[in-house]
């Protein structure tokens, strides 16, 4: 009789050790699986994310100098007539995380800075000039530098930087979105993020 109940404990011993051993490793395939699934999706997330503008500036170049002693002054002026495209984004693919599978945590570690993309299409028009002062390689570069200054002072006043970041902000509420449908914990530069609003906080 005692060694049935010592066989019967046995076997139950056995059984349990078997179930437990069965769903750590179901549990560590499950884990394992969710780990791959983030980063598939971290991956994807990780598109260039661009928001586009246009712009138009015309102006007057002008340029005198004087010859023969001070005595005549030479000119030349143009009509400027400058058509851009202009590009902001994030380049996401640069994003760096960290994913802690024991603690279930996702960590971004790094977001890259925003890229500005300039593509203007300068015309002239009215072109006139002297002689002895015609339009040069440097008068066109001088064109060209006035012509981005203008169009980044224009730029700081749009409101497409913003949008960029609000789009930028959106792709990152889609990664919180998704650990938290896993029961993951999302971190941005050591601070936890617990909800969408969180993100719109952060200091980007």
């Amino acid at each position: 009789m005692r060694k049935i109940i010592v066989g019967v404990i046995l076997t139950l011993i056995f059984v349990f050790a078997f179930h437990y051993c069965e769903n750590k490793k179901e549990k560590e395939q499950q884990l394992s699986e969710t780990s791959q699934l983030i980063q598939l999706q971290l991956q994807n997330v990780g598109k260039l994310i661009v928001t586009e503008g246009t712009f138009s500036q015309v102006f007057t170049f002008e340029d005198s100098k004087k010859s023969f002693f001070e005595l005549i002054s030479l000119n030349k002026k143009a009509l400027v007539v400058v058509n851009a495209k202009v590009t902001i984004g994030y380049d996401l693919s640069k994003i760096e995380t960290h994913i802690d599978e024991e603690n279930k945590t996702v960590s971004i570690l790094y977001v890259p800075e925003e890229e500005l993309n300039i593509y203007p299409t300068i015309e002239y028009y009215d072109v006139t000039q002297d002689y002895f002062n015609q339009f040069s390689a440097n008068d066109f570069n001088t064109i060209k530098g006035k012509v981005n200054q203008l169009l980044e002072d224009k730029i700081e006043k749009s409101d497409l930087k913003s949008n960029a970041k609000n789009r930028l902000i959106s792709e990152l509420q889609k990664i919180y979105v998704l650990t938290n449908n896993f029961g993951w914990t999302l971190r941005y530069n050591s601070e936890e993020v617990r909800s969408l609003q969180t993100i719109e906080e952060l200091n980007l």
